[in-house]
């Protein structure tokens, strides 16, 4: 029988292979008008997204609070033609990924954002 991870034991694996350690992550699903409210508030970014990571990691223990916009999840999923879930665990992940360290904002790091992604799924699901 396959053994299935639970989402807490994929999100310390992906730390831990990042050479981190896992402290306190939050993940708070909301709506649209919420995580636009907080990019504006926080970010001055007048823009809807799928997720805003604050990070309060501290000596390399990876903490932080990861909000996700599931309407947000459930289009990307319609537009890309995936699986409202795998849509949902590659927004997780990226958040994670963030606290890790990733940046996504130049073309470059971007490109390693969405490899690492690839990576990480794969530790939840080898069939991916």
């Amino acid at each position: 029988m396959r053994e299935i991870k639970t989402k807490r034991t994929w999100i310390i694996e992906c730390i831990t292979t990042e050479g981190k350690e896992n402290g306190d992550i939050s993940f708070v699903f909301c709506s649209d008008e919420f995580l636009h409210k907080m990019n504006v508030e926080y970010l001055s970014h007048d823009t809807l997204t799928d997720v805003i990571t604050f990070d309060y990691t501290e000596d390399g223990i990876i903490s932080g609070d990861i909000f996700i916009s599931i309407p947000r999840v459930k289009e990307n999923a319609s537009v890309y033609s995936k699986d409202f879930i795998e849509e949902l665990n590659r927004v997780m992940i990226h958040g994670v990924l963030h606290l890790c360290g990733y940046k996504d904002k130049s073309s470059k790091d971007s490109k390693l954002m969405r490899q690492k992604e690839d990576e990480k799924l794969l530790l939840l699901d080898p069939k991916l």
